[in-house]
């Protein structure tokens, strides 16, 4: 008997899919057995990888972890182990960049078993009981936040990827410029812009990472309108939680479309593993189109494959999540792939989050974060 482990995070679309998929490629080879373990949201953004590698043989991650990793030798590359054929049609169906964001140094290192983004959601229910029309502005989610209708997702991290998203509408993309985030005047007023949100959507806002935000909406009937968090289908889906969510594109802010951050999260395979090949073997399945649109997302899953989210089945039986925010996911930021980057995302978040929920200035924090941004690119693997 051939055993197994993997780490994913505790999330129903984290944990459950991956269990679903483990125990019916079981079934399909008895001599393997694949036991999953599950950590914190927060834990999966910020295990070391060199760790995770030397403790279990599979890994769900998250691309911006993807230099380092292939960097430091932790994760075996899978075209020595997947046919052409396979790893070509991943990137042919890719959601966004998904595919591609797991890629460095000419291997891919992962493949996208899930894609996310921020996106915006609402409560039909109590848009309509409000009287109250889906705002299409920047100004009208302000208007709507200040009528106390409208939750967000300011959490360190989430607000750190929100201000790559409006130094992007501001026509400064971040990283654009070498050796630093963005302008500072661009980074303040994507600063100040997440300040007044988070000030009319109230101190609870802070604290809030997307399930905590979803789970509010649809646990209460305190806020109908979400402008952008890292979407989960799962509360797009009846039965799911008390209330179903609606979801769809972002607004504008100014003259140009607000354009989200990449998230999502891929399996990959430890280098340090003495069953490689059976590892790819099972990512393989699990990534599979039709794995994919069948049995990870009927276990609570997110697929990474495009053939999902344009499946009809799979949009029925999720309020159209997936068919009506996929353009979202294409037109999605993708954050640098340099080996310091992780450091940068863990230093500059709690920089950015303090401005936003003002213990200190937007001026100083921009500054910070350049500074920060230039460091990282020392770090070395």
């Amino acid at each position: 008997m051939i055993e197994l482990k993997g780490i994913a995070w505790n999330h129903t679309r984290g944990i459950v899919p991956v269990v679903a998929t483990a125990q019916r490629y079981e079934e399909l080879h008895p001599g393997v057995r694949i036991s999953w373990e599950k950590r914190s949201l927060q834990a999966f953004a910020d295990a070391s990888m060199d760790k995770l590698s030397a403790a279990y043989d599979l890994i769900v991650m998250d691309h911006p972890h993807t230099a380092l990793a292939a960097e430091t030798g932790v994760l075996i590359p899978l075209e020595e182990y997947l046919p052409e054929a396979f790893l070509a049609d991943q990137g042919a169906q890719s959601v966004g960049k998904s595919h591609a964001s797991y890629r460095h140094i000419g291997h891919q290192w992962t493949l996208a078993t899930d894609a996310a983004a921020p996106i915006a959601t609402w409560r039909p229910d109590l848009m309509a009981k409000h009287g109250l029309d889906l705002p299409q502005s920047w100004e009208e989610v302000l208007a709507l936040a200040g009528e106390g209708h409208v939750a967000v997702s300011l959490f360190p991290v989430d607000v750190l990827m929100h201000v790559y998203m409006f130094c992007d509408a501001l026509g400064t993309p971040a990283f654009a410029e070498e050796g630093i985030l963005a302008p500072e005047e661009a980074i303040v007023r994507a600063l100040e812009a997440l300040k007044v949100l988070g000030r009319l959507c109230g101190p609870s806002s802070f604290e809030r990472n997307p399930i905590r935000t979803w789970e509010h909406m649809t646990q209460t009937d305190e806020a109908a309108y979400c402008p952008f968090a890292y979407g989960y289908s799962n509360y797009s889906r009846p039965g799911y939680a008390r209330s179903v969510l609606k979801a769809g594109g972002l607004v504008r802010y100014g003259d140009r479309q607000l354009r989200s951050t990449l998230g999502g999260a891929g399996l990959a395979v430890s280098s340090k593993t003495p069953h490689p090949g059976l590892c790819a073997d099972y990512a393989r399945f699990t990534a599979a189109p039709e794995t994919q649109s069948g049995l990870y997302f009927e276990s609570g899953g997110q697929p990474g494959h495009r053939a999902a989210w344009t499946d009809d089945a799979v949009n029925a039986a999720s309020n159209d999540f997936f068919r009506d925010t996929l353009a979202t996911l294409d037109e999605a930021i993708v954050r640098p792939p340099y080996a310091g980057y992780v450091w940068f995302q863990d230093e500059a978040s709690p920089v950015a989050h303090a401005a936003v929920r003002g213990a200190s200035t937007c001026a100083e924090a921009a500054r910070q974060l350049n500074a920060l941004a230039r460091e990282s690119r020392e770090k070395a693997p």
